[in-house]
């Protein structure tokens, strides 16, 4: 079977995520003291013993997801699965850092550097209040682009995520997104909710975050990945170091196109995929996407040898 490694996004984090990895594998430990050291804090402690919702705050999520998901794959690894193992690597929006990290065009201590700045630049973007996301379910991404136009109405309203063809999530100002929720439900949605974020990410609401992003990434090192990444943006494979880092700038503002990404995959030959990390969201998604791809979610030991029986 030929391999691709997908890396989570935001909403996969809960509370003693890659305790189990850590405790069971010292590489994977390892990752989570190197996060604690690049943020000047422990951050670990919050992972495994905090409070639910200051890990859910973005600039808490993104760094502990990538640790999570890095941990994993120092366990794989440990284990004899080497990145190379897999064609492609690609990752749900903050999960993009990951599939870099994991492929080694940033070192994870930069990514965490990085992940934390992302989100706090993310969160105040837009003040508390201003913006909103909302799935609308049952509806594929063209007719999601079309309510998000209608709803716009000189406002901010952007197809955000195209998840699956079924799932599309809109972003940007708040009557606009609420006025989307109600055109998706008269258009045919099956369910059309708002999502309990705490920023409208991925519209072009997040400029001032882009802008921050742009600035703190011309300074770390972006080698060329062991394996090419399927970047959220273009939904293909991408090997070189400039372009990755532009579109890292670009992803902030623009669609997470994971419906075509994995449909991409599938096209160059794709069979099987792994979620390397915490939950089993992705899993989900590529399911529904194309029903022919094998999944398997590795977040826990008992996750990792599970996969490699197989």
């Amino acid at each position: 079977m030929t391999k691709a490694f997908v890396f989570p996004g935001q909403g996969a984090q809960s509370i003693g995520m890659g305790k189990a990895l850590a405790d069971a594998y010292p590489a994977a430990r390892a990752v989570f003291d190197e996060v604690d050291e690049a943020l000047g804090e422990k951050l670990s402690d919050l992972i495994w013993e905090g409070d639910a919702e200051t890990l859910t705050l973005t600039q808490n999520a993104q760094p502990a997801l990538m640790a999570t998901s890095l941990a994993a794959m120092r366990a794989l690894e440990a284990e004899g699965v080497a990145i190379t193992d897999a064609v492609f690597v690609a990752g749900h929006s903050l999960g993009e850092y990951s599939a870099l990290a994991a492929a080694g065009s940033l070192s994870v201590a930069d990514a965490a550097r990085l992940l934390r700045t992302r989100g706090a630049a993310m969160q105040k973007a837009v003040p508390v209040g201003v913006g909103a996301m909302a799935a609308l379910l049952g509806l594929d991404f063209e007719a999601a682009m079309e309510v998000a136009k209608e709803a716009a109405q000189g406002e901010v309203c952007q197809a955000a995520n195209d998840n699956d063809p079924g799932q599309v999530v809109v972003s940007g100002h708040k009557d606009a997104v609420n006025r989307a929720v109600d055109l998706a439900k008269e258009k045919g949605a099956k369910r059309a909710v708002l999502l309990p974020v705490s920023a409208p990410f991925h519209c072009a609401l997040m400029e001032p975050a882009a802008r921050e992003m742009a600035i703190a990434l011309e300074d770390v090192d972006i080698n060329r990945p062991a394996v090419p990444v399927v970047a959220n943006v273009v939904a293909e494979a991408i090997k070189d170091a400039a372009t990755l880092r532009s579109l890292l700038v670009q992803q902030v503002t623009g669609s997470v196109r994971w419906r075509e990404s994995v449909l991409w995959m599938a096209e160059h030959g794709v069979t099987e995929i792994w979620e390397i990390g915490a939950g089993k969201a992705l899993s989900g998604m590529i399911r529904r996407i194309d029903r022919s791809i094998t999944c398997k979610a590795v977040g826990t030991p008992e996750d990792i040898a599970k996969a490699l029986e197989g």
